[in-house]
């Protein structure tokens, strides 16, 4: 058996084409999706990077493992104290560790570990290879790695390889020299200059008129492709050709991984995964080239799976039911002939890829971030529903409610006209948590640890800095409303993090 799993990351399904994109954005992959099976609703449980792959990787949600942010606590698994073995739970239990197990030897092409450093993702790979610039590099320097693993590696029986590129992650850097391939083409048709207008005077990092976040505006505009705010359309458009030629280069160099497997003989014979960590929003409740929330295109990501020999995941198929992402890394796991955990919060459907059955999904996904808010949602039927404990300075309503089939783009908060279904969903994410804290080896939420330190790392100690932005440009009302909002922040009790 092997196995491709190209993880591209920030990675939006719908600007691709095989996802309804109007935009020639992604060939490559779009060539994958009609050869295999496309899912169509596929969420990571946690969001954003660290918790995220970190989930993934030990196969159990934030809630369990212990990661739901990007510092603190909350971004180190838990704690096994007196419980753990000679080895650690994730290290014998892994997504890497059992394809091990079963005989299928690892690696990861990646710089991860190294960027986050989650150093337990490296758990149960037989090899890591790290090209060394922290996230920062582009998918050249990734390539030349993975081709010259492909001319090596590519002919042996047995393999799981992970390849892990950056772009699009924002700061959107894709190399001049690849051109402006949609210089002279629409942006999406949902984003007109009156949601722009609407948009200009929110506050929150990331926001409208302060897109680098807190970073030092100097670094983010050494990066000619991204915005450091969208006072027009213009900009609008700088924004949304940024990310969609990051795409594109990455899917070129998809491109050349497959042609690599093709001219090795094996691409016939291996299977091809290709998803994402998370999302990115373009306005998506006010915010804009980042990835703050628990929300629809956040933790919505892209899941393409082409595996030779499957009747379900072969001839172009559409699968529409709901997934964790969890959900398909045990489901590689049954079809490479390795076992799922029985603890493993993922659910596999190998059964009905095999059979050539469309798999059906759950009913409803209970989603978390803790990098830049403090929330958890619930993803079901139509609707999402957003519980924030806190808004990372966005000013948002502690309930939302959106019907993402009618309003994908989150604008309209159905929270009062809904009340019934608000009711559902709340119970649903209140039954969730307790059954994930009874069954949890720590009983501990780690949401909690990370509201009791300060709040998400990311605006941790930040708003008196911010509330002295928000007034010179104009939203003095927005400072006092944060203000009064975060009183321990308001009076300095909240210190800034560490690196």
């Amino acid at each position: 058996m092997r196995l491709l799993y190209i993880d591209i990351d920030t990675l939006r399904p719908d600007h691709l084409g095989c996802y309804g994109y109007h935009r020639n954005t992604s060939p490559n992959i779009d060539a994958v999706a009609n050869r295999g099976v496309r899912f169509e609703s596929v969420y990571t449980s946690d969001s954003p990077c660290l918790p995220s792959r970190t989930a993934l990787g030990a196969g159990q949600f934030g809630i369990r493992n212990g990661v739901i942010g990007h510092g603190g606590a909350t971004a180190e698994p838990f704690s096994e104290g007196a419980s753990r073995g000679f080895w650690s739970r994730i290290a014998m239990k892994s997504w890497a560790r059992q394809f091990r197990n079963a005989g299928i030897p690892t690696t990861t092409i990646s710089t991860f570990a190294e960027r986050h450093a989650a150093y337990h993702w490296l758990a149960g790979f037989s090899e890591s290879i790290n090209v060394g610039k922290g996230g920062m590099e582009i998918a050249d320097l990734v390539t030349t790695q993975a081709l010259d693993w492909i001319e090596r590696k590519a002919r042996t029986p047995d393999w799981f390889c992970h390849v892990h590129i950056w772009d699009p992650h924002t700061p959107y850097r894709t190399p001049a020299d690849f051109g402006d391939p949609f210089e002279g083409e629409p942006i999406p048709a949902w984003y007109t200059d009156e949601v722009r207008a609407r948009h200009w005077d929110l506050p929150g990092p990331h926001s409208a008129q302060e897109i680098s976040g807190f970073s030092d505006k100097g670094y983010y505009e050494s990066f000619l492709r991204q915005p450091m705010s969208i006072p027009d359309m213009r900009q609008v458009k700088a924004m949304f050709d940024g990310y969609d030629t990051g795409i594109r280069y990455a899917d070129l160099h998809v491109g050349r991984w497959l042609n690599a497997l093709a001219d090795a003989g094996v691409l016939d014979e291996t299977a091809i995964m290709i998803s994402s960590d998370h999302g990115e929003t373009f306005g998506e409740l006010g915010t804009y080239c980042d990835h703050h929330f628990a929300d629809e295109h956040v933790n919505h990501v892209p899941l393409i799976l082409d595996w030779p020999g499957v009747p379900g995941a072969q001839g172009g198929r559409v699968a529409r039911g709901k997934h964790y992402h969890l959900d398909i890394a045990a489901t590689t796991l049954e079809l490479a002939g390795a076992q799922v955990p029985s603890d493993w919060d993922g659910i596999s459907f190998a059964d009905d890829l095999l059979q050539g059955r469309e798999p059906s999904g759950r009913d409803h996904l209970v989603l978390s971030h803790g990098a830049w808010t403090a929330q958890r949602s619930v993803r079901f039927g139509d609707h999402l529903y957003i519980r924030t404990l806190h808004d990372g300075f966005h000013g948002l309503d502690d309930e939302m409610l959106f019907d993402v089939v009618q309003d994908p783009h989150e604008q309209t908060n159905l929270f009062s006209q809904k009340p019934q279904l608000v009711a559902e969903a709340s119970h649903l994410l209140e039954s969730w948590r307790d059954n994930c804290l009874t069954t949890s080896g720590s009983g501990i939420d780690p949401m909690d640890t990370l509201m009791a330190e300060g709040g998400p790392w990311h605006v941790r100690g930040r708003l008196l800095g911010y509330a002295e932005r928000l007034r010179v440009t104009g939203r003095s009302a927005w400072a006092e409303d944060l203000l009064a909002k975060h009183p321990l922040e308001a009076i300095g009790e909240i210190p800034r993090g560490g690196f």
